[in-house]
């Protein structure tokens, strides 16, 4: 499936040689936003927010909508079990190969249906266009007003999956990923926070707002741990010290 034509286009081809180091191609390969460029204003309306309220640590955002976060204890059970391996190469690397973003119903696909959970007030017109609402961002805690200020992000990217397993996936699995409404793997964050993170793993990028990283580190090890996605020393090493900053 195509993006919308109301998304912006123009993104940057990658081009990765094979055998690539951690720290190589590994941080600029999707180094366009890491899923969501600016992005068109539009959104389902919402009604109650903030269920499933987090445990470990107060404030808004991510914590109080990522559907599938784990606790701080599964969260760690989780990076004990992921299988460490060196990345594989970018070979045959193409967002396209991720469709994106999926019809959700009534007009929503999966970016406006993120919007629509992750925000506060949200308006929609009768194309499923957020006309209104705000939207905390995570990753540096600011406030939005508008949903073209918001990028949704893959928690674990694209490029970042396929160095991981995903290019041995086939192509409805690598869609059932890149829409993930179930697993704590769509977030609305600034374009700016998404944009600075691209395709690096948390070894490479942290979350500006040191109190994200709880919330950050237990997501993103269950999303590698549901789609079986490999994990670099380094990265589990971040991972166990985002966790580490969780308060239960």
């Amino acid at each position: 499936m195509t993006w919308p034509q109301r998304r912006l286009t123009g993104l940057m081809a990658v081009t990765c040689a094979a055998g690539i180091a951690l720290t190589g191609c590994g941080k600029q390969a999707d180094k366009q936003p890491s899923d969501d460029r600016a992005a068109s204003p539009s959104s389902p309306a919402a009604d109650g927010k903030g269920k499933g309220k987090d445990q470990d640590q107060g404030g808004k955002g991510g914590k109080d909508v990522l559907p599938g976060l784990p606790s701080t204890n599964e969260a760690r059970k989780k990076l004990e079990k992921l299988t460490v391996a060196k990345w594989r190469p970018m070979t045959g690397y193409s967002r396209s190969a991720f469709p994106h973003w999926a019809q959700q119903g009534d007009r929503c696909d999966t970016r406006e249906t993120v919007l629509e959970r992750d925000g506060q007030g949200v308006k929609r017109d009768d194309q499923c266009r957020a006309v209104s609402g705000t939207w905390h961002s995570l990753y540096d805690d600011k406030t939005l007003t508008s949903a073209s200020q918001a990028d949704i992000d893959h928690m674990v990217p694209l490029a970042n999956a396929w160095r991981s397993g995903a290019d041995t996936w086939t192509t409805e699995k690598r869609k059932q990923f890149a829409n993930d409404l179930t697993h704590p793997q769509l977030l609305a964050a600034s374009a700016a926070s998404n944009r600075s993170k691209g395709d690096q793993g948390p070894d490479q990028w942290q979350p500006p707002a040191k109190g994200a990283w709880c919330v950050y580190g237990r997501a993103w090890t269950s999303v590698k741990d549901t789609y079986g996605l490999t994990v670099t020393d380094d990265e589990k090493k971040m991972l166990g010290t985002m966790l580490g900053t969780c308060t239960s």
